[in-house]
């Protein structure tokens, strides 16, 4: 019998907003479900909870199976409008050499997906479907929706960015804007002449010339008449109205009032933020004030107490960042939870349904509404991909990790430091550093470990162990060694690659030699020589000098039964093995309960297999994940 092992990938969670007008399920392997139904508007809800529960015991040759029921169904009235429902889903899988397999499918109301994003950016901001980041170098990145081009920001340095609906503004530092993105009469256009600050909002953008008289433009400017006369220090775009902070302190408004948006209080503002049809002002005390609408028939909301030192405005929500780093939100809708979790962000940013916050080491975090990725902030290009048996660890081209993680995963994030290659393994993850030097972190904590001690080229991260390649060629291993799997034998090797309790390496002469547990097979190597070598849970896989491929070990799920062809490059994951084929097509063969021994059609560069999905990277540097996936195409 082979080890008995819960392969100890992160639980998936991909959760977009359910409506309070919707419905609520859960299931999961021990045969437990309930069900929620909640109707609110003008008129009554009634909710009904269903509860069924069944287990199954077996002792010798007897079962016994036990089945509890229990329903109860309350009616109230709840004069509530809610956003459109959607779907979530979040799925926890663990599985081992014998049967031990836990499957939760739910359904959450008002939960939300929450994408960590750890690369640095000095300000960002967020539209209606898609957002944009400054980063410190000056350069914009973009992510969501891009239907007219509004993600694809033009190349050049710049000092601020803003996102409206379909379009995007950018200020140069010698005060010139440049706009992108939108189709046809939708198109905002740059406008001639310098500013000093701008806003986006839907079809139009208002900017702050130095002199501080405001010029709006944009197909918008249909229902908006022109700003008024006088001097500005500070401007905000709304839907069809906007409003600016004079000089004096006082506030104008102006454009579209029929919620009462531009209609703004007697008060002194240091600050406003204008969204579909509301307005929210700062004062100079740190409290927050709105007005208009930000919900059909919801008035301005309920503002949470407290000091507040910036707020911004969504579509329907509006959210303040306190003088500690945390993030409030409120709204007259089910968008009170889009906050971001923690208490590190220096600036936030909302959209229609989600909200993004900085944090002071640059990374992003994003909650909300996810259905143009809106929530993901620029994925790629990538230079690695690797996988540690749940979520997909990549490599950008300038050096910066990036990994995909869901709430319950969201401390896995890497370091905020370039590395030129990374490594994901089932309970740390490693880099190694431009000098050599390796990092590793835990996936259970955001906790940087020390690294292999020395100077490397090339490191593997198994299950409970960690290997490092030296420039001699020797290997250096730490970590759990009960198997012998971090006892490598001498070299020189050229790869190496790391199991969940064994280890391989590619010999200089092209022969491999493999360590470790071997219950399966997984460490006797079959003669020849090979070009590269991928070691899997129980299993090996090898690409032949010729580009054949030969695989070893277990195969209760067809992992080692490999296709016929010529190969570029291959990876063997949990219980399959995905490989590029000679045309830069991928093919996967093993366990595809989920689709993710299922690539689609097209080329690559790099394929990973991991637990529930697998990746690969095209051409172009973007990631591309099959199976129970995270990540957008490209």
């Amino acid at each position: 019998m082979g080890k008995r092992v819960q392969f100890g990938g992160p639980t998936l969670a991909v959760s977009l907003l359910v409506g309070c007008a919707g419905s609520v399920s859960a299931t999961s392997a021990d045969g437990s479900a309930t069900t929620s139904t909640q109707t609110n508007g003008s008129g009554s809800a009634t909710r009904t909870d269903t509860s069924v529960t069944t287990s199954t015991q077996s002792s010798g040759s007897g079962s016994a199976t036990r089945t509890n029921t229990s329903m109860t169904t309350s009616t109230q009235t709840t004069p509530q409008v809610c956003p459109p429902t959607q779907t979530s889903a979040e799925t926890s899988t663990g599985m081992g050499t014998g049967t031990d397999t836990t499957t939760s499918v739910a359904t959450i109301t008002a939960a939300w997906k929450q994408i960590p994003f750890p690369h640095p950016y000095v300000q960002i901001s967020l539209g209606t479907f898609f957002g944009c980041g400054l980063r410190a170098d000056g350069r914009i990145s973009c992510w969501g929706d891009n239907d007219g081009g509004e993600a694809e920001p033009p190349e050049g340095s710049y000092v601020r960015v803003s996102v409206g609906s379909s379009s995007a503004c950018a200020l140069r530092a010698d005060g010139t804007v440049v706009c992108w993105g939108g189709k046809g009469s939708s198109a905002i256009g740059s406008p001639d002449g310098t500013f000093i600050q701008l806003d986006v909002q839907y079809g139009q953008a208002c900017g702050l010339r130095p002199d501080g008289s405001v010029v709006c433009w944009g197909p918008s400017l249909a229902w908006m008449p022109p700003a008024p006369s006088g001097a500005f220090v500070k401007i905000a775009a709304g839907m069809r109205h906007a409003c600016g902070i004079r000089a004096d302190g006082t506030t104008a408004c102006w454009g579209e009032n029929s919620f009462g948006q531009a209609t703004p209080p007697p008060d002194t503002f240091v600050q406003l933020s204008s969204g579909d049809r509301h307005t929210c002002g700062l004062r100079p005390d740190g409290t927050v004030t709105c007005w208009g609408e930000l919900y059909w028939g919801g008035g301005p909301g309920a503002i949470p107490s407290g000091s507040y030192t910036q707020i911004v405005s969504g579509d329907f929500h509006a959210c303040g960042l306190r003088a500690d780093g945390s993030a409030v939100c409120w709204s007259t809708s089910c968008r009170q939870d889009l906050a971001p979790s923690g208490s590190a962000y220096v600036q936030l940013a909302a959209g229609d349904g989600s909200t993004c916050g900085l944090r002071s080491d640059g990374g992003v975090v994003c909650v909300g509404d996810d259905s143009f990725s809106e929530s993901t902030p620029a994925a790629g290009p990538f230079t690695q991909i690797s996988m540690n048996w749940g979520s997909p660890l990549a490599l950008r081209s300038d050096g910066y990790p990036m990994i995909w993680a869901s709430t319950s995963t969201a401390s896995m994030m890497p370091p905020l430091v370039p590395f030129q290659q990374v490594a994901a393994g089932n309970w740390e993850s490693c880099g190694l550093g431009l000098a050599g030097n390796t990092l590793c972190w835990t996936n259970g904590s955001f906790t940087s470990m020390p690294g292999l001690p020395g100077v490397f080229t090339q490191i593997a991260v198994g299950g409970y162990h960690t290997c490092g390649l030296q420039s001699d060629g020797s290997v250096v291993c730490m970590g759990t060694n009960d198997d012998g799997q971090a006892t490598p034998p001498t070299g020189p090797f050229t790869q190496i690659s790391a199991g969940i309790f064994h280890t391989c390496g590619l010999r200089a002469d092209g022969s491999l030699a493999c360590w470790g547990y071997n219950a399966d097979g997984e460490t006797t190597v079959p003669p020849g020589t090979f070009t590269q070598v991928s070691a899997g849970a129980y299993h090996t896989c090898a690409l032949r000098t010729g580009g054949l491929a030969s695989c070893w070990g277990r195969n209760v799920s067809g992992q080692i039964s490999v296709p016929t062809g010529s190969f570029l490059q291959i990876s063997a994951g949990p219980d399959l093995t995905c490989a590029v084929r000679s045309d830069g097509t991928a093919t996967c063969w093993g366990e595809n309960s989920y689709g993710q021994a299922t690539p689609p059609a097209g080329s690559f560069i790099q394929v990973a297999a991991g637990l529930d999905r697998s990746c690969g990277l095209r051409p172009g540097g973007y990631a591309n994940c099959w199976g129970n996936s995270i990540i957008p195409d490209p």
